[in-house]
């Protein structure tokens, strides 16, 4: 693990060449997203907040969404060399942080934007080969460019790297 540290910010997005670690801090019910191509080590993080920039005014900022955050953080990935076809994703977050009393679906935005976010890369043919998503607590994500590995952390459910 050499190279810089690049830490993402919430509603950020940001992609490197190897060698490099992208980091993202605090996933509720947040989305990391990363899109890798295994050849070129050319890595990207997203940290997406909600499922759809379309039932939003304010939404000029792409990586805050996860149907404009994935879409430019595809094409960063390619405008420094990734491979289209070689790419594949990994995501973790999605937690519900919250129990509410009533079953309003629109409160569940950790399910919605895990559900958004697999529907949006099936739909961009991007194999989606590992996710920790769901549960009840937070998660920092790290993603290593040397070998496509993202490191999970957590509190009080350990590490773990998928």
């Amino acid at each position: 693990m050499t190279g810089e540290i690049i830490k993402v910010g919430m509603a950020d997005l940001n992609v490197i060449k190897h060698p490099g670690t992208l980091t993202t801090l605090g996933l509720g019910s947040c989305v990391g997203i990363t899109l890798y191509d295994p050849v070129t080590k050319i890595s990207g993080l997203a940290h997406i907040m909600l499922p759809s920039s379309k039932t939003i005014r304010n939404n000029s900022n792409t990586a805050k969404f996860a149907d404009t955050g994935i879409a430019q953080l595809l094409e960063d990935v390619l405008k420094i060399g990734a491979n289209r076809h070689r790419l594949v994703s990994k995501i973790a977050g999605g937690a519900q942080m919250f129990s509410f009393s009533n079953k309003n679906d629109i409160m569940k935005i950790g399910e919605r934007n895990v559900a958004a976010t697999k529907e949006i890369l099936e739909g961009l043919r991007i194999p989606l080969i590992a996710e920790d998503t769901g549960g009840n607590f937070g998660r920092t994500i790290e993603l290593y460019s040397d070998t496509g590995i993202l490191m999970i952390k957590t509190i009080g459910h350990g590490t773990k790297q998928i």
